[in-house]
Formats: C-alpha cells, structure tokens, sequence
C-alpha cells in the first residue's frame, strides 16, 4: 500500500508575475494570422510596417461593411455571388477558410493553469497572448454583475467564475480590480469554490488550492485492464472523454501541484472560499457541486461506483500505481506523437502539457478577435468549413467562375486527407483515407468530416477536370466510412460505439451529457450517407457497391426511428431542430428519392420547421433548446444560420409553398452586408447538450448556400430595394 503525496510543481523559482495594468493593450494593428499547411496561428509583430490582410482586419473587425467593392444585388444569384466574392477575400494561402472555434469559458484556466506550473515559459504563453487573454475575459464577463458561465451566453456559474478568476490572478490581475472584485461576489454568492464541478476540483488541486482527498479517485490502473470483452476498458470510452481523463490519471497520481508556501497560491485560497481554507473537510466536497452547475443528475449506482473506487485508492499498491503511472504516461507521450502535439483537444493539450513538461507551443488553438484571444474548441474548424463552402458553390453552379479559389480549395483537401494510420498506441479508429474536423496534423478520424471532405473534393474535382486525389485514396475514404456505422445503422462522431449504455451513470463530468460513449446521431449519419453517395455518383466504379448499399438503407432507417413525432430530429452539434432537421431532410431525399409529395416523414418534418417560422419570415433557435430538448426562440429574434438551415431543408424537401421559403428568402437578403457578408448574431453550436460553441464562419456561407438553392429552385427571381420592407424577391 502506498499514502499518495503531493509531487511538488515549482512556482516560486521564478520572480512572480507582474501586475498586469488594467489599461494594458496590444496595438491590433500589428497582429497578423499566419498558415502554414493547414495549420493557423496569430503572430505580434510590434515593429511590422506591413499592412494587414482582409483576413487580418475581418477578425479583428476593422473590415468596413461597405467598402463600396460590390453592386447591390439584381437577383437571388447576384447576392449569392456578393457573399462568394467575399468569402474568396477571406481565404488563407493554404487554401482553408481560417476561423474561431470558441465559446466555452473552461478553456483557458486549464492552459493558464499549465503554464504556470511547468515554468511560466514565454515560448508558451508571450506576452502579447498574456495580455490579450485578459482582454477577452474582460470582454466575456457576465453582465451587469460579473463572473463568468460555462460558455459565452451562459449565465455565471462557480465552474466559469472560480477557474476565470484563478487565470486573471495568475496572468497578473490584482485582486483589487473591479473584474475580480465581482466575480469574488459572484463566486461567494453562489458559495464559494467547494461547489466547483469535479474537472474544476483538478485544476484548483493542480494550483494547490483544492485538496486533492476532494475530488473523486482518477486511477490510472484502469488502463491496465484487457480491452478485449472488458466494457469499462477507458479505450472503449468517447475518445474526448478517455483523452482528458488519460493525463488527468497521471497528474492525479502524482498529485501533482504548485508550491503551497507560493505567495499567489495562498492569496488565491483566501480569496476562492467563504470559510477558512484550512477548515475545509475536503473528503466531503467529493459530490458537492453548485446547483446551477449541475447539469447532469448524481446517479445512486455512480455514487456508489465512485465510493467503491475511492477504497481501492485507499489500499492500492506502489508497483501497481507505477506501472500503471508508467503506462500512462506513455500514452500520453504517443497522443503528443500521433498529432505532432497538437493533440485531440485544448483540454488534454493543457494536461498533456503537465505530464511532459514542457512548453511545446500552443498558438494552434490561440484565437484573436475584436474581443480579445480565446482558446479555440480544437485547433480550429479548417476542413469543415472549408468543404461546406465548397459545397455551397457547387450548389450556386459557380465554382469555375472562381478558379483560382477552387484550385486552392482542392489542394487544401488533398493536404489535409490523412495518408496513415495513427502510428502509435492510442485506441484510436482507423484513419488512413479520413479527412480531421481541423488539419491532417490533427490526425483524428470523424466521421462526418471524412465525408463532407470526400464530397467536397469530388465536387470539385468534376467541375474543374481534376484528378489531384486519386481513386485509390477515395477508396480509403469509402472503406472508412464503412468502417463506422453503429448496430442500428447510424454513424457516431469520431468512432463506432465501443462501450454499454450503462457506462454513461458513470458520468463524472457533471455539466456534459452524454459523454461516456458515442452515439449515433442524425447529422453524421446524413454526412456519412451523402459521402457515400457522392463517390458512387462521380466515380462508379461498383467499389464496394453492394456494402454502400446496405449501410445506406440502415442508415436510413435510423433517421426515420430518431425522428420524434412532432417531425423534429434534436441536433447534437449544432443549435438545434433547424440544424438535425436540414441533414436528415437531406439524406432522406438523396437515399430514397423521397419528397414532400411522397413521404409522410418529411411533411412532418416540414410542418415542424414551418409551425416555428416567425413573423418576419426568419427562424431563431436559443441555445437553451439544446439544454431542454424542446425548442426555445431565441431572445434576439430570428437568427440567420437557423434561418438557413430551416430554408435549406424545405427546399431539398420540395415544400410547396413558395410565399413561406420566400419570407425566409428575404430575411436573408435584408441582412446581407454590401460587402457580401452577415454580422454576429446568437452561438450556433454545442457539443455534450450544455456547452455551446461558435461557428462564425456559418454565417458567411450557409445562408449562401439557402440563397442558391431558392435561385437554382424558382429561376433565380430579380431583388428589389423596398423602402418599408427592405431587400427582398420581386
């Protein structure tokens, strides 16, 4: 039997932090947004006498919305071609469309945390992110009373406010400035760091401000377990779940943290807590979690699951621990490795970081806008926006009017494809012939990416005569996607389904559902279809033929079993029935040749969208929908990507009535820019029901994409100025 103890994190080697003044700025005008092979960063440069790029000044919204470059519009097709001409203005040299990936406020504690553990490292986090940092948690306070929710839009909670507050205090903000001065209200108002969720427990353990005894046992013998027939093997978990809790298994192990006799770490335990520190009975704040924290309910077997584990941490045995911490850490090295250490996410990037060592760079997943820099969801969105746009003018029959665009577009994706299998132990599915959600660095297979990527590359490799990516790696497309389907026929996110149902009260993640194991949902099923599909239609070739089949018309059946009665799907990725509703809608029609005429399925589906239609024509879905399960309007009113989406599917769906698609139609043309682009409007995705996260670039091109269908549809009808109602079809 071993008694853990703290490994010690030097923090007091080093001068500390200085303040940081409350008025300390970085000139804007001096970053700019670097790519290299798919991969994006932002560089300072206090001395560049360059100009920005369009890229550049959108970003950071110095981009003026009329710039006097464009017509207005005479047609449908014209404002379709204005929001192309402005998107050809935004793409990278590398031939991706470059964007942010944010929303969730748990993202840069966990790198502010590991930056001040494992030495402070100015490779790491320089000054310019330093200050930048601070700007947008300034910028993302919670109004009017400060501190900080799980995402953007969230209300404050203690898991947003404590580890916020805990980055500005270590990035050198006194804890007399306002900003803290209000989320240190915020936080005891809602009583205090105690009620933190269990991944806030490790990262205020980490800084030595939670005592580990706190937090529910993270053993890391678990991987020591056969895989084969073993249904609680972390390998058979979703992967962004056994990815975080891998490293988290070693640092939790190790216990490792920062110096207690560190100045800040002892300011910090005054300032989280309403009661002493050292009078806090750490063993019963385990499943103490903030009501408004919670999202996902304490199950009595998971309770009990944990308490059993928490005796075996109790009497487990030093050789066993070491190797299994040995074990670990290899996995982790192999994680670093297999993605040239970019890793699955930020969070195991952060805790990747702890258990190496070292200051391997960050600037991936740094993410600068007119709000300051925030840490990206991945290390960005490249491919999937990329083949989305290229979709959207295929859809406009424009992509050859666009050619050097188009030429760019298609050597991004023959890049970006993965050519190899993860070469290092990692449970990973198989990837040779997948397209990542991010980069080919990035090296993870998802499913509806490899698809969106394979339909991209086809689209454009028809139209402009192309054979850049051969047969034979399209065939590795093809074999991947039928490496993936589930039993009932539909396609998770990153994996086939690995592990039982049951897993999932097991949760330990108390504000994310569903992330024990992967499921199947309707809007990577729809991808994976339509990619299928797509090679059977450019290539022909009969490769596979008869298994195409087969997994398309099981996948098929699961879209119409997840259907709910009101003719709605609930969308996992994206906020929320207009996004499930427009994929489904879509593989519907393309496997069956089914329309609104002709199947009951899609009527409902369309009554649904139709029946929350608003007034002014547009459809605005909150965030919240994705939380409850039931649609919520949005607060604002009508929102132009939900509008899109909504459009989108009634048009696939042959809807009938012109005068409801056209009401659509000239929401969206009301609020086109004169540049060609829309502004920010509401969040507009989510991942795990109650964490939301940004897509701004959806606004750029799926209301494009609507716009071409509706032209390409009703012969591309003439626009008119109104001067009561605004842009809208003659």
């Amino acid at each position: 039997m071993s008694s853990p103890k703290s490994r010690v994190l030097r923090t007091t080697h080093l001068p500390p932090v200085p303040e940081m003044p409350a008025d300390a700025r970085t000139d804007r005008s001096k970053w700019f947004l670097c790519v290299d092979d798919g991969r994006q960063w932002w560089e300072y440069r206090p001395d560049a006498k360059e100009p920005q790029s369009d890229i550049d000044r959108f970003w950071l919204g110095q981009l003026a919305e009329d710039d006097g470059t464009l017509p207005a519009p005479q047609s449908v097709a014209g404002a379709v071609r204005n929001s192309m001409q402005f998107l050809t203005r935004l793409q990278t040299e590398s031939g991706h469309w470059a964007g942010e990936y944010g929303g969730p406020m748990f993202l840069i504690p966990g790198l502010v945390i590991a930056w001040y553990v494992t030495g402070r490292s100015e490779t790491l986090l320089p000054a310019p992110y330093r200050i930048e940092l601070v700007q947008y948690l300034r910028h993302r306070e919670v109004q009017p009373d400060g501190g900080w929710g799980i995402h953007i839009e969230s209300p404050a909670t203690v898991f947003g406010t404590a580890l916020n507050y805990v980055a500005l205090r270590i990035l050198g903000v006194p804890a007399h400035d306002p900003v803290c001065e209000r989320a240190r209200k915020v936080l005891h108002s809602l009583g205090g760091a105690t009620g933190i969720p269990s991944w806030g427990k490790f990262w205020l353990a980490v800084m030595n401000c939670y005592g580990w005894n706190g937090l529910n046992p993270i053993p890391p013998e678990l991987w020591l377990l056969p895989y084969t027939a073993n249904p609680i093997h972390p390998g058979r978990m979703w992967v962004h779940t056994r990815m975080v809790y891998l490293p988290m298994s070693y640092i939790y192990a190790r216990r490792l943290s920062a110096e207690a006799h560190d100045p800040l770490v002892q300011a910090l335990r005054s300032e989280l807590y309403v009661e002493p520190f050292d009078s806090i009975r750490w063993s019963a704040q385990k499943f103490n979690v903030c009501a408004v924290d919670r999202y996902v309910p304490q199950s009595s077997f998971g309770k009990l699951a944990w308490t059993v584990i928490g005796m075996y941490e109790a009497v487990h045995s030093t050789w066993l621990r070491d190797w299994a911490v040995d074990h670990v850490r290899q996995l982790c090295f192999n994680e670093d490795d297999n993605t040239e250490f970019l890793d699955l996410g930020p969070v195991n990037k952060a805790l990747n970081i702890i258990v190496a060592y070292h200051a391997a760079p960050v600037a991936d997943f740094m993410w600068l806008a007119s709000d300051g820099m925030r840490m990206n969801g991945t290390n960005g969105s490249q491919l999937w926006d990329t083949a989305f746009i290229v979709q959207a003018a295929a859809e406009a029959q424009i992509v050859t009017e666009y050619p050097e665009t188009s030429t760019k577009a298609l050597a991004f994706l023959d890049a970006c494809q993965i050519k190899r299998d993860a070469p290092f132990e990692t449970y990973r599915q198989q990837a040779k012939g997948a397209w990542p959600f991010s980069n080919r660095q990035q090296s993870y297979t998802v499913s509806d990416c490899t698809a969106e990527g394979l339909k991209a590359t086809l689209m454009l490799q028809n139209a402009l005569g192309s054979k850049r990516v051969n047969k034979r790696r399209l065939q590795d497309s093809v074999d991947v996607l039928l490496s993936m389907p589930n039993r009932d026929g539909g396609f998770a996110s990153y994996e086939v389904i690995r592990g039982p149902a049951w897993l999932e009260a097991l949760n330990p993640a108390e504000v994310f559902g569903k992330i024990m194991i992967e499921y199947s949902y309707p809007e990577c099923t729809t991808s994976s279809v339509l990619g299928l599909m797509a090679y059977t239609k450019y290539i022909n070739d009969a490769y596979r033929t008869k298994e195409v089949t087969r997994t398309n018309h099981c996948a098929v059946k699961f879209i119409l079993k997840d259907q709910r009665k009101d003719g709605s799907w609930y969308g996992a990725w994206g906020v929320c029935f207009t996004y499930a509703g427009w994929f489904a809608v879509e593989s519907l029609v393309a496997a069956t040749g089914a329309t609104y005429a002709t199947s009951d399925a899609l009527r409902r589906a369309c009554a649904f969208l139709v029946a929350h239609q608003r007034e002014d024509g547009g459809w605005g879905e909150s965030y919240k929908a994705c939380e409850v399960g039931e649609w919520v309007e949005h607060p604002q009113g009508s929102q132009v990507v939900n509008t899109a989406w909504a459009l989108l599917a009634l048009l696939r769906a042959e809807y009938p009535d012109e005068a409801v698609i056209r009401k659509g139609v000239d929401l969206l043309l009301r609020r086109q820019l004169p540049n060609g682009s829309y502004r920010q409007e509401g969040i507009e995705g989510v991942f795990n029901k109650n964490c939301m996260i940004s897509y701004p670039n959806y606004k750029l091109y799926f209301p494009m994409w609507a716009l071409a269908r509706y032209a390409n549809t009703y012969r591309d009808p003439k626009v008119v100025e109104d001067a009561v109602r605004g842009r809208r079809v003659a």
